[in-house]
């Protein structure tokens, strides 16, 4: 594992999920709340992939709560794999709990995910705009890393949403992300000469990650 806090159980749709949860290092009140989904789970997907990580502590940094978790049947995660239907329920559980915490009323919310975890931070943020109009919060935020558009039905998702691709990613290519995209008239952020996981360009993921909030909080501001 990648040094992290220790892990702790929530409540899920069918059992315990477990979750990890990080603040800022300074002590400081979160600016915001953020959610982050890991990959395919019989691939060996895990909230402790380099990338969840990374999308992890480039929220940190930037003062948000950042929570991720593992999918049913993941780690200490009852249940089993459900082929992305439950995989939703779980990630909609986790934001629930985690927005219980009275320190976030009224700041922002983002989703986060990476590849399978993408495809489920897209439907989740679909979920939740359709509950606006009932009193749910939308959501302030969405990255979406090499999100799993050549095997799921990706939603579309807002403008202002980040989504970053490996220009030489063989597991979703890029040629299915800007299909996807394009309809949309979507922005990529294609990183040249990296594949699906970003291999040597971590650093790189981080500061677009970093880059992207930091845009976002001076619109806040204006």
């Amino acid at each position: 594992m990648i040094g992290r806090p220790d892990s702790h159980l929530i409540d899920g749709p069918c059992g315990h999920i477990e979750v990890v949860q990080e603040d800022p290092a300074d002590g400081s009140a979160p600016v915001g709340l953020v959610v982050i989904a890991h990959p395919l789970p019989i691939m060996g997907g895990t909230m402790d992939n380099k990338v969840v990580h990374t999308l992890s502590r480039a929220f940190v940094l930037a003062g948000w709560r950042a929570v991720r978790f593992n999918f049913r049947g993941v780690g200490r995660s009852d249940g089993a794999w459900d082929q992305g239907r439950g995989e939703v329920d779980d990630m909609l559980a986790v934001l629930a709990d985690a927005q219980t915490d009275p320190i976030l009323r009224g700041k922002p919310l983002a989703l986060a995910g990476f590849s399978f975890g993408g495809f489920v931070a897209a439907t989740v943020h679909k979920r939740l705009e359709d509950a606006v109009p009932t009193g749910g919060q939308r959501p302030d935020q969405l990255v979406l890393v090499s999100p799993a558009t050549s095997r799921y039905s990706v939603p579309a998702v807002p403008t202002h949403a980040l989504v970053v691709e490996g220009e030489e990613d063989d597991v979703v290519p890029l040629a299915s992300i800007l299909e996807w995209a394009r309809p949309q008239g979507l922005p990529v952020t294609v990183v040249p000469g990296t594949g699906h996981f970003f291999h040597g360009q971590l650093a790189m993921l981080r500061e677009l990650v970093s880059r992207h909030l930091r845009a976002a909080s001076v619109q806040r501001q204006r």
